[in-house]
């Protein structure tokens, strides 16, 4: 062979190892984002999520891609994204605020991996048979949701003693509805309040709420734990304080964005959590070995700026108790 033929060989395979290696390296694994929500409502549940992935070694864009699906509130539509979802052949869903959404990725695959988020019990809710071993391909992260209504309506109490008649927000559409509104009106006959349970299935229904309560010349309202309250948090708190009323609400942000009082679980946490999660199921673990993670850090945040506005003399015991308060 002469020089020239085989210096021209030479470089033909060194020009073909790259292509070789590109090759075989694995394709990059891919998350399916199924939410009932949209981005810009979504942002901080996100950021938290990417925290938790990024724990265990898994950066989108580097070495996961994600594949976003997103309902904007309109939770007919999440069968078919979690079907499309499933369709894409995507490595592991992630499920993110309303619980319909998690009964959605159910009814779409029973191979596929899912991690979910709720501040209902998985168990109570036939999600999981058991929060140590949940399932086949079901695992998730829990928060106190429910369980906490009645504080809430005993905190508001506690700031407006005088209070007689109080409105309580749910959502009818959601499975523990009923269930909520029972907690609730238990609660209320135990500290002697008249207990006006009001709906709202969609963000349209806000104004209505509203109006409602000033008819009922209520003193104060509770929201109960639910995926769209949630999602609108701070558009709650913005009525709230346009109608002057005294609220209580589950979310941080609900109270920083000018609502009276929050009290509930740290749902950032509860989202970190479920980004690990996913980043071990993509690592070979399985949902089954995952127990069902329960955050139990309760947080109150009490607006006094609110409290102020609104004519309210905080008791000292309660600004003890918080532990935020927002001047």
């Amino acid at each position: 062979m002469r020089r020239r033929d085989f210096i021209t060989l030479l470089g033909g395979v060194a020009a073909a190892w790259p292509m070789a290696a590109r090759a075989q390296q694995p394709a990059m694994p891919v998350i399916g984002y199924l939410s009932s929500a949209s981005p810009d409502r979504d942002a901080g549940r996100l950021r938290a999520f990417r925290q938790g992935l990024s724990e265990t070694g898994f950066i989108e864009g580097r070495n996961v891609a994600i594949e976003y699906r997103w309902a904007d509130e309109q939770h007919d539509r999440l069968p078919a994204l979690a079907a499309d979802l499933v369709h894409q052949q995507v490595a592991v869903i992630a499920q993110a605020g309303h619980v319909v959404g998690v009964f959605a990725a159910k009814a779409a695959t029973t191979t596929i991996p899912i991690v979910f988020v709720t501040g209902v019990d998985p168990v109570g809710l036939g999600l999981v048979a058991s929060l140590s071993r949940p399932g086949v391909n079901l695992t998730g992260v829990t928060t106190l949701g429910i369980e906490l209504e009645p504080k809430r309506l005993e905190l508001l109490h506690e700031l407006i003693p005088a209070a007689r008649t109080v409105g309580a927000l749910v959502n009818r559409m959601h499975p523990i509805a009923e269930a909520q509104s029972s907690e609730l009106q238990a609660a209320a006959r135990g500290l002697g309040l008249k207990l006006q349970i009001l709906d709202a299935s969609t963000e349209r229904d806000f104004d209505a709420v509203f109006a409602r309560l000033v008819e009922l010349q209520a003193d104060g309202l509770v929201i109960a734990t639910d995926g769209l309250f949630i999602s609108q948090s701070e558009h709650l708190a913005r009525l709230a304080v346009r109608h002057a009323m005294p609220a209580i609400f589950q979310l941080r942000t609900f109270a920083a964005a000018g609502g009276l009082m929050s009290y509930g679980g740290d749902f950032a946490e509860m989202y970190r959590q479920s980004g690990v999660y996913v980043g071990r199921i993509l690592k070979g673990e399985k949902p089954v070995d995952l127990p069902v993670q329960q955050v139990t850090r309760v947080e109150l945040v009490l607006n006094l700026k609110t409290a102020k506005a609104l004519g309210l003399d905080v008791p000292p015991t309660l600004l003890v108790r918080a532990d935020e308060v927002i001047e």
